[in-house]
């Protein structure tokens, strides 16, 4: 994991702006919501991947490489399912619960890198991952 060593001050900086209203209105528009969107997976795109993975109450949703908790939360919203939101950033996990608590989510935000995720097999029903490079 030394190679992502470095990165903890431009992660910082990253997720510290997803929370200003400049940024907020520009991903409204992009995007079509305000989750901190750090993939370019769209609110209809991600509908879409809500449809085809099923997602309901009672199903149980891992988001790797959610960064700031976009799409997970978003899904957990939109469907009611319950979601597990991973990334290896402090920074992101923060803004994503931060969310999850204001929303009221069934979302749970784990610090993990995409190749060393702390799950047992089999415990999820679907999963997703936008614009990761693991």
């Amino acid at each position: 994991m030394a190679e992502y060593a470095g990165l903890g001050a431009e992660f910082r900086e990253r997720y510290r702006i997803v929370t200003d209203p400049a940024m907020i209105r520009a991903e409204r528009s992009v995007i079509g919501g305000d989750y901190g969107a750090s993939s370019y997976t769209t609110m209809e795109q991600a509908d879409y991947l809500a449809q085809c993975l099923q997602l309901r109450p009672g199903r149980l949703l891992l988001d790797v490489g959610s960064g700031s908790g976009w799409p997970g939360n978003y899904l957990a919203a939109s469907t009611g399912c319950n979601a597990v939101l991973s990334d290896p950033t402090l920074e992101g996990m923060a803004v994503a619960a931060q969310r999850s608590r204001s929303d009221r989510l069934a979302t749970t935000s784990v610090v993990a890198y995409g190749d060393a995720l702390p799950f047992r097999s089999e415990v999820f029903d679907a999963a997703t991952s936008s614009d990761v490079f693991c």
